[in-house]
């Protein structure tokens, strides 16, 4: 019985480099990878991953890439070694971001976009944090294109919207909201209980029970 091809050709998960060059390039490299995952979280065929070797074709190793952050849609969640694409259904990412580190080199992002352009990106996304500078690409009949304005863009895919202020990258979900770190949403979240806890107790204080307050709130809304 003949060995199938994964077995007989090696795919590394790691190509042996560091996820950042920095602490700056990690900590954005996490912001934009765990708020895509939250912003993603109900939806089952949106796979986004940081730092994740992928692989496009089949039977060759050496082609491949980490970009920083990469999203596919159509591809379910879940863990994975490494991203090969013909295991993926033949799905590229469609989206890509790179935050680039004093360590990056214009050869290497040069041969980035035209890897991400000849597999089928379809938004890609630079983001030079120490200068403030935002590159974005489009692909447009069948090219990644240069996006002539990047303040205020907002992705086709994600639905993010991508405001420069004087000093720094702000991006906003959806919703509007701001993209916040892992530090910041646990701040939020804690701020938010406590002011509720500090409702609960002048509810308590003035004789009414918070539960049925909520339950009666939530009869209102079914």
């Amino acid at each position: 019985m003949p060995l199938a091809l994964d077995q007989v050709t090696l795919y590394p998960d790691s190509d042996g480099q560091p996820m950042a060059d920095n602490t700056k390039q990690f900590r954005w490299i996490v912001l934009i990878k765990e708020n895509l995952d939250y912003l993603f979280l109900e939806d089952e065929t949106v796979f986004v991953a940081g730092d994740l070797l992928w692989y496009p074709v089949e039977g060759r190793p050496d082609i491949r890439v980490a970009p920083d952050v990469l999203v596919a849609f159509g591809r379910p969640k879940g863990d994975r070694g490494s991203y090969r694409q013909w295991q993926e259904d033949n799905i590229a990412p469609q989206v890509v971001f790179e935050i680039l580190s004093p360590g990056n080199t214009t050869k290497e992002m040069i041969q980035k976009s035209l890897f991400y352009n000849y597999y089928g990106v379809e938004e890609y996304y630079i983001y030079n944090p120490d200068t403030n500078e935002l590159t974005g690409l489009e692909r447009r009949e069948g090219t990644l294109t240069a996006i002539e304005a990047m303040d205020g863009w907002l992705s086709p895919r994600l639905g993010v919207r991508f405001e420069l202020g004087p000093s720094t990258l702000n991006l906003y979900d959806n919703q509007g909201q701001l993209f916040l770190t892992p530090v910041e949403l646990r701040q939020r979240a804690e701020q938010e209980k406590s002011r509720a806890d500090r409702l609960a107790a002048k509810l308590k204080a003035l004789g009414v029970d918070p539960e049925e307050v909520e339950k009666a709130g939530l009869g209102e809304g079914g």
